[in-house]
């Protein structure tokens, strides 16, 4: 099983009504929550961990996840309102967030909230985006990571920083905070545009590797219309390195992207047998190249959609074949 945590939010995606008037619409959102529908919607055991509202928005929320199969035994309810993120679409630009989080349910996570032990079939927790620069819940998330990987080491951490700069008020303080996160981490799913923020004086070859110095075994870049890269330490102490394209498609908006391609990736890994320490840094160059292929499909997909909408296996099946990809 995967465990997502994080913030769970409602998205106000921009729109318009049938005379043409601007409206918003409410989307269940935040990343590691359309990563864990992403995970759910191709059939591999996930579960979300996090706090939510039992305003409306927080039934919304909940109703989502056990729609698309993502157990919620991992969450807790409170009192305080959901989150809000307001987003901005400009045609070839990436959207553009206003968070609402003062006081929030998801942003308001404490260690009681937390379980006491994980079953014993849990072998992956995904983390990271905006609830890493909130408090109390950055800490809290920090603590149950270390607290996991004490009790089980062959944990697989997979870690998306999904940098958003209008919510860091210190630079320099929060490279810090990310260093450390990738260094509890087996995995780092990162954007091209998120390595720039980060290292903005180092070349994208170079910034790799720096994060691979800190302890990740797997670093995976999605690079917008160039696909995705990854370099990967093997257990000999080599590395090996692939690319891998997406599809060309008519874009609606790019809403959930890279959290859907981080899902099918852990996906992919989960179903073939491939989510543990030792098998992640045994993979072979065909299969990494097979994982992150599969991944660029699936985020290829929902961005022919409007929001968050992951593929299913069989839409996944039904797109390949549509576009000449089974052969």
């Amino acid at each position: 099983m995967i465990i997502c945590c994080g913030e769970a939010l409602i998205d106000m995606v921009p729109g318009n009504d049938k005379e043409g008037n601007p409206v918003y619409r409410p989307i269940p959102g935040g990343s590691p929550y359309n990563t864990a529908i992403a995970i759910g919607r191709l059939g591999a055991p996930v579960a979300f961990l996090g706090r939510l509202s039992r305003d409306f928005f927080g039934e919304l929320l909940i109703k989502r996840l056990t729609q698309n199969e993502v157990a919620t035994s991992f969450i807790r309810r409170g009192e305080q309102h959901s989150t809000l993120a307001f987003v901005q679409l400009e045609a070839g630009k990436e959207p553009q967030y206003a968070f609402y989080t003062e006081g929030s349910a998801d942003t308001s996570l404490l260690p009681e909230d937390l379980p006491q032990s994980l079953p014993s079939d849990v072998r992956c927790i995904q983390f990271g985006s905006i609830s890493m620069l909130l408090t109390p819940i950055s800490s809290t998330i920090e603590g149950f990571i270390k607290h996991s990987i004490t009790q089980d080491p062959t944990l697989v951490i997979s870690f998306d920083p999904n940098v958003r700069p209008m919510l860091i008020q210190n630079r320099e303080a929060y490279v810090s905070s990310v260093e450390s996160w990738c260094r509890m981490s087996r995995i780092v799913k990162i954007s091209d545009a998120d390595l720039s923020y980060l290292y903005p004086t180092i070349d994208r070859e170079g910034a790799i590797d720096r994060i691979l110095a800190l302890g990740p075994t797997l670093v995976v870049v999605t690079l917008g219309k160039e696909g995705a890269r990854a370099k990967l330490r093997r257990a000999d102490g080599t590395f090996i390195s692939c690319q891998a394209p997406v599809v060309e498609v008519p874009v609606a908006d790019t809403i959930g992207a890279g959290d859907t391609f981080h899902g099918a990736f852990l996906a992919w890994l989960e179903q073939k047998g491939k989510m543990s320490s030792s098998a992640l840094s045994s993979l072979s160059q065909g299969e990494l190249s097979e994982a992150l292929s599969f991944a660029n499909l699936a985020a290829s997909l929902v961005c022919t959609r409007h929001g968050a909408e992951p593929p299913t296996m069989e839409e996944l099946r039904a797109f390949t074949a549509r576009y000449g990809l089974d052969n």
